[in-house]
């Protein structure tokens, strides 16, 4: 996975079966201190929330493909999550992608043993 900012979009008026509805965007991959890095790519929107100067990240090759609703569709990168905060490790450079969200938002902490992760199946 790698960070970039949404900065355009893309209108195509035939698509490649599979590909009906999906939102392609233009995106600049970023490094880890949110510079830009490389050049422009076209990235199909696989969480349909994305938009014009978002900070999200992305997959390519066949994980892209993957990523889709209608899998191995013909897509070189995919967006699959929006950013909410950029927080450094330790003894690295603070950088703030976007604003956290409200303290409301924001889940509270649980108490007890941490839960086992369930292991995601598809059909």
């Amino acid at each position: 996975m790698q960070l970039a900012r949404v900065i355009g979009t893309v209108v195509a008026t035939v698509k490649t079966p599979g590909l009906e509805g999906v939102k392609l965007l233009v995106i600049q991959p970023l490094d880890r201190h949110l510079a830009p890095v490389g050049g422009q790519v076209v990235a199909a929107d696989a969480i349909h929330m994305a938009g014009p100067g978002e900070l999200v990240y992305f997959v390519a090759a066949r994980e892209a493909a993957e990523a889709m609703p209608n899998r191995f569709v013909p897509v070189d990168h995919a967006i699959v999550g929006i950013v909410d905060a950029v927080t450094p490790l330790a003894g690295g450079e603070a950088s703030a992608a976007a604003e956290p969200p409200p303290a409301a938002a924001q889940p509270a902490s649980r108490s007890g043993p941490p839960r086992k992760a369930r292991q995601a199946t598809r059909p």
